[in-house]
């Protein structure tokens, strides 16, 4: 059996497991490239091109590193599991690591100690859904007043993942951006976690049927995340997106999860979290060039990629 396989199978073991370190989303965001388990319970993305190997975040994976539970685990166990990443690491010639840890896990503050970059980040979520009246008056009045403006409007689950990322494409477009994943990977994502049960779209639309806003939803055991979002700008004044906010946060409800806003670090975004009465929760980005010279190229691309978005 390889350590893939044994991943899998323990994997089928972690009822709390995040969503994006199971085996079924590895081997869909990951299709075309390979995952691989470097130690037990750290599936990685390995990426080698040229002379270079690194490991970074799959597209729209939000959460990744070792999965280990904290409550078990003694201080010495995490840093030994600590040490034996970072042995992993460099005994594996990476040029660059770059993974962002389940919230909670003690492991960044570890590898911290052991030369690694740590950066905080922050997510937004509602956590008790058992009262939807109360989330609801946990709304700003800027998002109170536009729901009272989408009244006319209705929501519905039936938009195909095809007509999905055509409208997610054409509303970027209208912001004069360009998509940052492609249909194809899209349509691979959405056939494994729809065989899964594990997704829903949701389409917000007017009384002529028009689309107006859609989200793509994914879930867990414990949280629903607000994977994508998109709104056509000519109805940006229309409450659409307040709508399919409630819709999603409804459907998270319904399955007895938090709803995770998958927050941003950009303030504008974060802004629109938090007037849902969303509340920030912290987890950690671990990164570390072990070649200087991978550095500048690197930055490079990323800063590219971000302009083109």
């Amino acid at each position: 059996m390889t350590s893939k396989e044994r991943y899998c199978e323990w994997a089928q073991t972690q009822a709390d497991m995040p969503i994006f370190m199971q085996p079924w989303w590895l081997d869909a965001v990951c299709a075309g490239k390979e995952w691989e388990e470097i130690l037990p319970c750290m599936p990685c993305l390995v990426r080698k091109k040229w002379w270079m190997r690194w490991i970074t975040m799959p597209q729209q994976t939000q959460i990744g590193g070792m999965w280990i539970d904290a409550n078990t685990c003694t201080i010495e166990q995490v840093r030994e599991k600590a040490r034996q990443i970072d042995a992993k690491l460099r005994e594996m010639k990476l040029d660059y690591y770059y993974q962002q840890y389940p919230i909670g896990s003690p492991l960044p503050a570890e590898l911290k100690q052991l030369g690694y970059k740590v950066k905080e980040r922050v997510t937004y979520q509602l956590q008790d859904l058992s009262d939807l009246d109360k989330v609801i008056d946990g709304f700003s009045r800027n998002k109170k007043r536009q729901l009272q403006k989408a009244l006319s409007l209705h929501a519905d689950r039936d938009l195909s993942a095809e007509d999905f990322y055509r409208f997610h494409t054409e509303c970027l477009q209208q912001q004069h951006k360009v998509i940052n994943y492609s249909r194809e990977f899209f349509l691979v994502l959405d056939r494994k976690a729809q065989r899964e049960q594990k997704a829903q779209i949701m389409a917000i639309r007017n009384a002529d049927n028009q689309l107006l806003a859609a989200g793509y939803v994914v879930w867990d055991e414990k949280a629903m995340h607000y994977l994508i979002a998109a709104q056509n700008a000519e109805f940006k004044d229309s409450g659409a997106m307040s709508l399919l906010v409630l819709e999603c946060i409804k459907l998270a409800r319904e399955k007895g999860v938090v709803f995770d806003f998958e927050g941003s670090m950009m303030p504008g975004v974060a802004l629109h979290f938090k007037q849902f009465g969303a509340v920030p929760v912290t987890y950690y980005s671990v990164e570390k060039y072990f070649s200087w010279w991978f550095a500048v190229p690197y930055f490079l691309y990323k800063l590219f990629t971000f302009r083109k978005r």
